[in-house]
């Protein structure tokens, strides 16, 4: 029987990786009525940042060996140069590594620096990953077609050493690329979408979207600054922010928050939790610091608007908890959509506010009377090569979706960005959205 000791260091990191999982649900099921709220919010978060550093260390022995271990032979290992490039790619993993750490210890009023470079450091890893990975495939591919009987000679030692200069290459293009098309602002998106039962009165009113800022290690205060500002430019009727607000605590990153006190929609501002607000553990709070801002949450419930020209005219505006309230248990929270839609009839039109685009596909089975559902957490994949999961992982990826013939879909693809000061393949967008009467 082999031994621990024995093990590849790979198979030692993902038993690690298992031990850390096992203790997160150890504790969620064992240990969350003997600690305080504070401690386990502490633990939880702790534990994620060290899941995923076990999980990031299988690939980041990939990129020392496929970057580094494999010049050694062919570069003198006491050349300047090359104990250059060794460092360069021990701070570089480093940086990735800590880079869910920085959630913990380094969120203010505005991004530090070194979060802001850990958190590219990371985009960068999960790009080249996929790179070398890529490659890697070819090369097998190819040493396969070519045949076994082949001699190993020198155009098969230039190719495996191709290999990493070109992924190190593409990496670095990409990440620039992607550093400068997030840190433009977001884009307007105009949208027009009819709504079944929407009183004439009600025509044209405006609705702006907001969804995933994620104020935290790497988006603070200027940011958000901003987005208000393009929103009060607007002049919308309703604004609604449809989770993912923020990566922290209220008390932690209050000072960032303020600019959303400027927001003056006449018939409201209106909040849905996103998965990101439960694992800050600070749900609560976060409502109440919401409301000093006359921004309303709407816990599994809804509002009637009312029409500007007539009070006799009106829509439901609902908005459910995000479903990962259930998953980890968050006390009092959870979707409930028939709590969330108690009151609200076919007879007049309904609006849903559901964060991730699965609650939305949960809420039309069970209410196909739904006439708009407005949902975010897909980030549009944010950044390559994460479009094509978070593709297949959503029933709704981004954009406008008719479901039957009087429902539609909205899913934003993020006002600005998770963690990862990059976008590759997507752009943040505030979405203006106009509601047609038919």
């Amino acid at each position: 029987m082999i031994s621990f000791k024995q093990l590849p260091i790979e198979a030692k990191a993902a038993v690690a990786a298992g031990v850390v999982f096992f203790s997160m649900m150890l504790s969620r099921s064992y240990l969350a009525e003997k600690l305080d709220f504070r401690t386990q919010r502490w633990l939880l978060r702790l534990q994620m940042a060290l899941f995923a550093n076990t999980l990031m260390l299988m690939g980041s022995l990939h990129v020392w060996r496929s970057t580094v271990t494999t010049f050694a032979r062919s570069s003198p290992a006491s050349s300047f140069c090359f104990m250059l490039w060794k460092i360069a790619v021990f701070m570089f993993l480093a940086l990735a590594h800590s880079s869910f750490f920085t959630l913990l210890f380094l969120v203010a009023e505005e991004p530090y620096f070194f979060s802001l470079a850990a958190y590219t450091c990371l985009g960068a890893y999960i790009i080249l990953i996929f790179f070398l990975f890529t490659l890697g495939s070819v090369e097998q591919a190819y040493k396969f077609l070519a045949g076994r009987g082949a001699k190993a000679g020198t155009g098969n030692k230039n190719r495996t050493a191709l290999k990493p200069v070109l992924a190190v290459l593409l990496t670095v293009v990409l990440t620039v690329i992607g550093l400068l098309n997030a840190s433009q602002p977001p884009t307007v998106n105009s949208v027009e979408i009819p709504v079944h039962n929407l009183p004439s009165t009600m025509n044209n009113l405006k609705v702006v979207l907001l969804s995933d800022i994620h104020l935290g290690p790497t988006v603070g205060k200027t940011k958000l600054a901003m987005i208000v500002r393009m929103v009060k430019a607007l002049k919308p009727d309703i604004t609604v922010i449809v989770g993912d607000l923020s990566d922290a605590e209220a008390k932690i990153i209050r000072p960032a928050v303020e600019p959303l006190g400027e927001l003056d929609s006449p018939l409201g501002t209106y909040f849905v939790t996103g998965n990101h607000e439960y694992y800050t553990s600070d749900v609560s709070n976060w409502f109440e610091l919401l409301k000093s801002f006359n921004i309303q949450p709407l816990h599994n419930e809804n509002v009637k608007i009312v029409s500007p020209k007539s009070n006799s005219d009106w829509f439901c505006l609902a908005g459910v908890d995000d479903i990962e309230a259930d998953v980890l248990r968050y006390s009092g929270h959870g979707m409930d959509l028939k709590k969330a839609l108690r009151g609200c009839s076919s007879e007049h039109a309904i609006v849903l506010l559901a964060h991730q685009p699965i609650a939305a596909k949960w809420a039309l089975q069970e209410r196909p009377d739904i006439n708009l559902i407005l949902s975010g957490h897909t980030h549009g994949g944010q950044i390559f090569p994460l479009n094509a999961g978070a593709y297949l992982l959503n029933p709704f990826f981004v954009g406008l979706y008719q479901v039957g013939q009087n429902t539609f879909v909205y899913v934003s693809p993020g006002t600005m960005y998770y963690g990862i000061p990059m976008r590759l393949g997507s752009r943040a967008e505030i979405t203006e959205i106009i509601l047609r009467s038919p």
